[in-house]
């Protein structure tokens, strides 16, 4: 199955639940399969921080023959976030409005924001229904939000290593990341490379919360008992952060941080709880056991306030980066809740 890269065209302004408008807007999404005769095969994924619409790359062995979402069964379709750097309207995007780049004059964008584009982008490829909407931190995030604002559209939702409200302890680390930016004397500019030495920074404190204390152990332990520098851990990190400079930038690291701090489904409605019970989509939470920056306990809430949820855990050496990486136990539990939500709808 080949995949194909699209660009979705807003030519109208776009009102931000800031208040602000964004002159129209673009975004680049990602397909791979074909449409069945009903339509009745649509698989939607939402990436997760930094990820691209490319979900082959990041996600592949989840959409390979054989899997969960075989590409010769469905068709699958991510779209690259706003604010993101992939090919869909961001801060180094052109502002019509004075044909230069927006750079730090970017609007803040809010998780409701970036849901209610990839609605029209749904309803641009007339999309009346969704098979199954994904995502994991980030994406996630999105998931939830997304079947809150249109909980006709999807049959079923796999949010996983997510939550209903970004907590105050996920704020503090995306924030600790912005400050290492803002520190960058270069960060003022307006400039493409703009903070690049504040993003590797940046980078480094997110990958701590990314991991958990028996990844670095088991990943970055030193071979002898005599170094007196250059630590595996301490190299680890500085890989990571050069890593993410060459592919990304640091107004959509920033802008992206803001999108997640924002997410809370009970903002300006009757309640968190309450928003959730709206939800009429059947639904898998997923969460991993060793997630240091969204714990259990938070996928736990989201299956307990969604009727008729339901609850699993993966066990990662990886931390929150584990549904990125246990495909093989993925693509099982996915596979077992289909199973068993079709045969409780053969009984019923």
């Amino acid at each position: 199955m080949e995949k194909h890269d699209h660009t979705f065209h807003y030519h109208h302004p776009f009102e931000l639940e800031s208040g602000n408008i964004l002159p129209g807007f673009q975004l680049k999404y990602t397909t791979l399969g074909k449409l069945n005769h009903d339509r009745s095969n649509i698989v939607w994924v939402c990436h997760a921080l930094t990820g691209s619409s490319d979900f082959t790359d990041w996600w592949g062995d989840l959409f390979r023959a054989g899997s969960a979402f075989d590409p010769k069964d469905h068709f699958i379709i991510c779209a690259n976030i706003l604010g993101g750097c992939y090919g869909s309207t961001g801060p180094l995007s052109i502002n019509p409005e004075t044909g230069k780049p927006f750079y730090h004059s970017f609007p803040l964008i809010t998780n409701r924001d970036v849901v209610r584009a990839f609605d029209l982008l749904r309803q641009e490829l007339q999309i009346e229904k969704v098979y199954t909407l994904l995502g994991g931190s980030l994406g996630g995030q999105q998931v939830v939000e997304w079947a809150i604002q249109q909980p006709e559209v999807f049959e079923y939702i796999i949010p996983m290593a997510c939550n209903a409200f970004h907590s105050p302890w996920g704020i503090a680390f995306n924030e600790a990341q912005r400050l290492a930016i803002e520190a960058d004397p270069t960060w003022k500019e307006n400039d493409i490379r703009a903070g690049s030495e504040g993003l590797k920074a940046a980078r480094a404190i997110g990958m701590i919360s990314y991991r958990y204390y028996e990844t670095f152990n088991q990943t970055q332990a030193e071979k002898t008992n005599d170094k007196l520098d250059e630590y595996r851990a301490a190299t680890y990190q500085r890989y990571q952060g050069q890593k993410l400079v060459n592919r990304f930038n640091a107004f959509s690291y920033w802008t992206l941080s803001k999108i997640m701090d924002s997410h809370n489904v009970g903002r300006s409605r009757a309640g968190i709880k309450e928003a959730l019970h709206t939800i009429k989509a059947k639904t898998l939470v997923v969460a991993i056991d060793t997630d240091f920056l969204f714990p259990v306990g938070e996928q736990k809430f989201l299956a307990e306030n969604i009727p008729q949820a339901q609850y699993a855990e993966l066990t990662s050496l990886y931390g929150h980066d584990g549904f990125l990486v246990e495909f093989e136990q993925l693509d099982t539990i996915i596979k077992q809740f289909y199973q068993q939500r079709k045969f409780s709808t053969v009984l019923s």
